[in-house]
């Protein structure tokens, strides 16, 4: 099997068992989504997800944060780690969004990536999932997932993004992705993955292999 037909073949099985395909930050604009990924890194979801109310309650869109007090923001988003990185960088981006986008948050790579603390990861995101194109994002669990399943052979989340997008249906990418989130937490852990329950053993590599021992 190539890994083109490989990778058509977990994209079915992922609809199957994820149909809704679905980003677990929440957010209530193409704003707060940025600033909830950008405060994901190196924190769960669900952590973000229980800070970013009374964020976005005191500080709802980018002109209301771009003026925001660093103090305050640092110690609104505290639990989240690298606080004070994080509100730095979310303020800067606000402020740079307000003067060069005209308040609108960018629809593509180059511009996204150029805001502060937004790597390809966020922007693609942001890309995808607000502006329907076709994305990749290259998160810890699609990089797990796209190794075992012997699509990829890095850990760079740059080249697996290319490599991903090659392989997966345009239309298709982004969902994979967040199927691929789910799937990660469900059953292909990182330390114990559930093989034998797993609906892609029979032509993922990393379960055929684990199966048979």
């Amino acid at each position: 099997m190539t890994k083109k037909e490989i990778a058509l073949h977990a994209n079915e099985k992922l609809k199957e068992m994820y149909p809704d395909a679905i980003c677990s930050l929440d957010a209530g604009s193409p704003f707060q989504l940025l600033v909830a990924t950008r405060l994901s890194a190196q924190c769960t979801d669900a952590r973000v997800n229980l800070v970013t109310p009374a964020l976005f309650e005191k500080y709802p869109d980018a002109k209301a944060l771009s003026e925001a007090e660093t103090e305050d923001v640092e110690n609104i988003i505290h639990s989240c780690g690298f606080f004070r990185q994080k509100a730095k960088d979310i303020i800067s981006a606000a402020q740079m969004i307000i003067e060069r986008f005209n308040a609108v948050v960018p629809d593509n790579i180059e511009d996204l990536t150029a805001l502060p603390g937004v790597g390809r990861k966020t922007a693609n995101l942001i890309v995808g999932d607000v502006y329907g194109k076709p994305a990749v994002v290259a998160d810890t669990h699609l990089i797990r997932i796209s190794n075992r399943l012997g699509l990829v052979s890095t850990k760079d989340p740059k080249k697996v993004e290319l490599e991903m997008k090659k392989l997966l249906p345009p239309e298709d990418s982004n969902d994979f992705c967040h199927r691929a989130v789910l799937h990660g937490r469900a059953l292909c852990d990182a330390r114990k993955p559930d093989c034998k329950n797993c609906a892609m053993n029979t032509f993922c590599l990393f379960g055929k292999e684990k199966i048979s021992q």
